[in-house]
């Protein structure tokens, strides 16, 4: 397998194709046919040798090509080229990078050995696992007979926390979710955030066991998950998101203060959901009145990780309707969770400016995003951030 950007393992693709099914007659015309291409005697004998045999079978569709998200930088579009049924690591079915992990974790853990295997030998495939990939995933993989296991990136870049429950028929009940929320609408109580680098196994007997899989973690959360993508109501890594964006709106009242005393907002509207709580916060450090002057479209998706402009346009006016009253003759501060391109924003601006407001104000809750965040979101450029300059 090869790991490189989309578009050049399209153009392998279809370069490979022709050699390989030269490959399936071993004869001299089609070795010097393919060394004419390849130019490397090794590569030719191993096509014709080994990959041949392996492959031969197939009438075509000898490769595939497997999604592995955005690079860092220049947001390329990443991706594995594989030969089907040779990689014996990585013999994949989909383009899902969720296959990537299982199919990496199960050839660590035949690896160990065991026949029946128990927490050491699953936190050793784990502590493995971490060593061959890169990337944000928290994973939970049920092994028939054997029991649960959950474990986090080496970063905790996404969430992941395990909970229990008390029942009468069969003793203790375990979960393993991706936000607080899910343990607390199903009764159970919330035992721990699993660390970074973390796993937790919980065997078929009902045992629980915990170990670090990583030397030295480095603990870095999505800061998106506080801003934009996590539910109010969720505690991740011990934080309540809920107090997170109250702060936010703490901090950015103090900076209105700071930069601009004598300002002349007559009102504070959040553009929902997820800046409501920190407008709100805001709102009532400024002693301004606060009032929801937008309708939220909730059939409609989340409109910064669009892939087209057009797209994302559309969609913000078929997801936000003003409310005509609250804008009117008014002084508007629109307070937003975070502004990603900006273009989005000149919709609204220009929403807000239409239904009557005097002047807009726009303010964001979060930090200045400058670079990529490409782990789990597919955000713009580095160039196309509005905040990058």
């Amino acid at each position: 397998s090869k790991n490189t950007t989309v578009a050049k393992a399209k153009a392998l693709k279809r370069y490979v194709q022709p050699l390989i099914t030269k490959s399936k007659n071993d004869s001299t015309h089609n070795r010097r046919i393919v060394f004419s291409y390849l130019k490397n005697k090794y590569a030719v004998t191993e096509l014709f040798r080994n990959i041949s045999k392996k492959i031969g079978d197939r009438p075509g569709g000898y490769t595939r090509i497997v999604k592995l998200g955005n690079r860092l930088g220049d947001n390329a579009s990443m991706a594995m080229i594989e030969l089907v049924d040779f990689n014996t690591i990585y013999n994949l079915n989909t383009d899902s990078d969720s296959e990537v992990l299982l199919n990496g974790f199960s050839h660590e853990l035949q690896k160990q050995g065991s026949i029946k295997p128990g927490s050491k030998e699953i936190f050793a495939a784990v502590r493995a696992l971490h060593k061959r990939v890169r990337g944000a995933y928290s994973v939970v993989i049920m092994i028939n007979g054997v029991g649960i296991v959950g474990f986090r990136d080496p970063f905790g870049i996404r969430p992941l926390i395990v909970g229990s429950k008390e029942t009468d028929l069969i003793g203790k009940d375990y979960m393993i979710a991706s936000e607080s929320v899910v343990l607390d609408s199903l009764g159970f109580e919330t035992i721990d955030d699993i660390e970074a680098g973390s796993a937790v196994f919980i065997s078929h007997e009902g045992v629980l066991e915990t170990e670090s899989c990583i030397n030295n973690p480095i603990p870095t959360p999505c800061i998106f998950e506080y801003v934009y993508l996590a539910r109010p109501d969720a505690k991740i890594d011990k934080i309540s998101v809920h107090k997170s964006r109250l702060r936010m709106g703490e901090f950015l009242a103090k900076k209105i203060m700071d930069v601009w005393p004598e300002h002349d907002i007559d009102v504070v509207i959040p553009i929902p959901d997820s800046s409501t709580t920190s407008a709100l916060q805001l709102a009532s450090t400024l002693g301004i009145k606060y009032r929801e002057g937008f309708v939220k479209n909730r059939y409609i998706g989340r409109t910064f990780i669009m892939p087209f402009q057009e797209k994302r346009e559309k969609s913000v006016k078929q997801k936000l309707n003003p409310i005509d009253l609250e804008f009117q003759d008014k002084v508007v501060l629109l307070v937003d969770d975070s502004i990603v391109r900006g273009t989005t924003s000149r919709q609204i601006i220009e929403m807000a400016r239409s239904s009557g407001a005097k002047k807009v104000y726009f303010a964001s809750a979060a930090p200045p995003i400058r670079h990529q965040n490409v782990y789990g979101i597919d955000m713009a450029a580095t160039t196309e951030l509005v905040a990058h300059q």
